[in-house]
């Protein structure tokens, strides 16, 4: 049975055990030069998708040591997963102030990764376990499971089902009453894979994607996988080239069009508006 702590409502977080962390911590700096090696240049050569820039309309706190995974907007609070082996929760935030006013913490044996809703559920991957949670949406009481092949990265969902990433070019699209894969997309741009596709969102029709790395976000075509486009968040927050710190964080309000988007232990989160590059 798989043990998760239970539902606790804190202003301010628990210390966890560092030797957890410790393990998990030289692993990331390895990966991130892995994948670095193993990404084309981005956009790739060839690419004519178009480019777009960003303005901050506003920023708020967050917290620096919050290592983000998934990111959404509900109901005017921001709900977001961290990653890290005795690190990893998820957690109920007030846009404006950053305060964490839910939160639970998951069992040191998961890394976890990315989240969404569907309907009164809250679903969340973990990276390397092969298993996805299910949540009530409003109290973080744990319901289900389920298991899945490869690795997971990030979720959003459509009016269909979820979506779904592992880490390759590939999008996962699921039925989240079995979690059972019903089609996938190959995400390219000019004829090449766009590997590592991390935090997703869904937005007007199109899955937003942080490319892990880089400093991009690819907006996908669900039915093609075409990359119709990219932003540019480069210069946003001043960062280590070491994995630990990369952009990783899309949220969208429907009801106010506002974008948002923050960063493995940024310290700030940010509203955006974009505009296509000249």
């Amino acid at each position: 049975m798989v043990k998760i702590r239970s539902l606790t409502v804190l202003p301010i977080l628990p210390v966890l055990p560092l030797l957890p962390v410790l393990a998990v911590l030289p692993v990331l700096p390895f990966l991130f030069v892995r994948v670095s090696t193993q990404m084309p240049s981005i956009p790739p050569v060839g690419s004519r998708a178009p480019i777009y820039n960003y303005t901050v309309v506003h920023s708020y706190p967050h917290d620096a040591e919050a290592f983000t995974e998934g990111l959404e907007f509900r109901d005017g609070f921001l709900y977001e997963s961290t990653g890290l082996n005795g690190r990893s929760s998820i957690r109920k935030v007030k846009l404006e102030t950053g305060e964490v006013v839910q939160n639970r913490n998951i069992s040191r044996d998961y890394f976890g990764e990315g989240i969404t809703f569907w309907k009164d559920d809250l679903f969340e991957l973990t990276w390397n376990s092969q298993i996805a949670f299910v949540y009530d949406a409003k109290t973080f009481a744990s319901k289900k499971s389920f298991d899945y092949k490869g690795e997971g990265w990030a979720m959003t969902h459509d009016a269909d089902g979820l979506i779904m990433s592992d880490g390759t070019a590939e999008l996962r699209f699921i039925d989240p009453a079995s979690f059972k894969e019903r089609r996938r997309i190959t995400v390219t741009d000019g004829g090449v894979p766009i590997k590592y596709l991390n935090e997703l969102e869904w937005i007007k029709g199109e899955i937003f994607a942080n490319v892990y790395t880089t400093d991009y976000i690819a907006r996908i075509d669900p039915s093609s996988g075409r990359v119709t486009g990219w932003i540019d968040l480069r210069g946003m927050l001043p960062r280590q080239n070491d994995g630990n710190t990369v952009a990783n964080g899309i949220a969208y309000d429907a009801a106010g069009d506002r974008l948002f988007v923050t960063g493995k232990y940024w310290p700030k989160l940010f509203e955006i508006r974009i505009a296509r590059r000249p």
